[in-house]
């Protein structure tokens, strides 16, 4: 009887990293990704070559998913467009995480008044919607990639912050760090050292959730035309230019950037999810 019980756990948890919406959601992520790696040698045509000659043709033999408004071909931009549709909030997600995991780090550690003006410093953000910022910013900048990731990378911040808080507060009242603190090692040798790697998988698994609601709202600007400039391949720009298709009674060009921005943005919160369940089972 002892040995099956303590089998059970382990069983549950072979289970749960291989359920088949776990399973389906990260090879989906995978794909993505190796999508957008070999964008360039895997699009069949140029994604801004024009052929308003053949302007909103359906699906053929030179062209899988047809072509859009302005006669460019539907599978190149969206295989062209992975690399910014994924670029954009990996920079967001580096941007936060960095900033958050250093000030929810000093403020954890430093307590005191350094504790008190981080976290007023950091409730401040949140008050403040992300998007509206990232548009705030491209009104002074103009649009591109580099302001609403910078702009989004801020309002991402408090989430990893607050995180990165609870958890070296947990870690330093440990055993282990007051051990270290005698033996004269250093805080900063105590924090890169021991206390960062111990809650690494949790903000990870905070940054996978994080990439998913990144790459819906830089789509979302994208889809408002304030994100990347027109010409550039980019899932939210596909779908505002496919609204005239859509008007014209093609809509292939907007609703397959539609569905694969759906479709990773849950495939990315779900593997996310998992890893911090992984995670939380694990510390139990």
């Amino acid at each position: 009887m002892t040995a099956v019980l303590t089998r059970r756990p382990g069983l549950a948890r072979i289970r749960a990293a291989g359920s088949p919406l776990h399973l389906l959601c990260l090879g989906l992520v995978a794909l993505v990704v190796t999508a957008a790696l070999l964008a360039p040698w895997a699009a069949p045509h140029d994604p801004n070559a024009v052929d308003l000659g053949g302007a909103l043709a359906g699906p053929s033999a030179d062209h899988p998913l047809g072509v859009d408004a302005a006669g460019r071909d539907t599978l190149s931009r969206l295989l062209i467009g992975a690399r910014t549709s994924l670029l954009g909030p990996l920079g967001v997600v580096v941007l936060s995480t960095l900033a958050g995991v250093a000030i929810g780090t000093a403020a954890a550690w430093r307590g005191g008044w350094l504790d008190s003006v981080l976290s007023r410093g950091t409730e401040l953000v949140f008050a403040f919607p992300g998007l509206l910022l990232a548009i705030l910013v491209i009104s002074v900048y103009g649009e591109g990639l580099l302001a609403p990731v910078i702009a989004l990378g801020v309002a991402y911040l408090p989430y990893v912050s607050r995180l990165t808080r609870s958890l070296v507060l947990a870690e330093r009242a440990r055993p282990y760090v007051s051990a270290y603190l005698v033996q004269g090692h250093t805080a900063p040798q105590i924090c890169l050292r021991h206390i960062l790697p111990n809650i690494a998988p949790v903000v990870l698994a905070q940054a996978t959730i994080n990439f998913g609601y990144a790459l819906m709202d830089l789509a979302g600007l994208s889809f408002l035309g304030l994100g990347v400039p027109p010409l550039t391949p980019d899932w939210g720009r596909m779908v505002f230019d496919g609204q005239t298709a859509v008007q014209h009674g093609y809509p292939l060009s907007a609703i397959l950037p539609c569905v694969l921005i759906v479709l990773t943005v849950v495939a990315f919160n779900v593997v996310g999810e998992r890893w911090a369940d992984r995670v939380a089972r694990r510390d139990r």
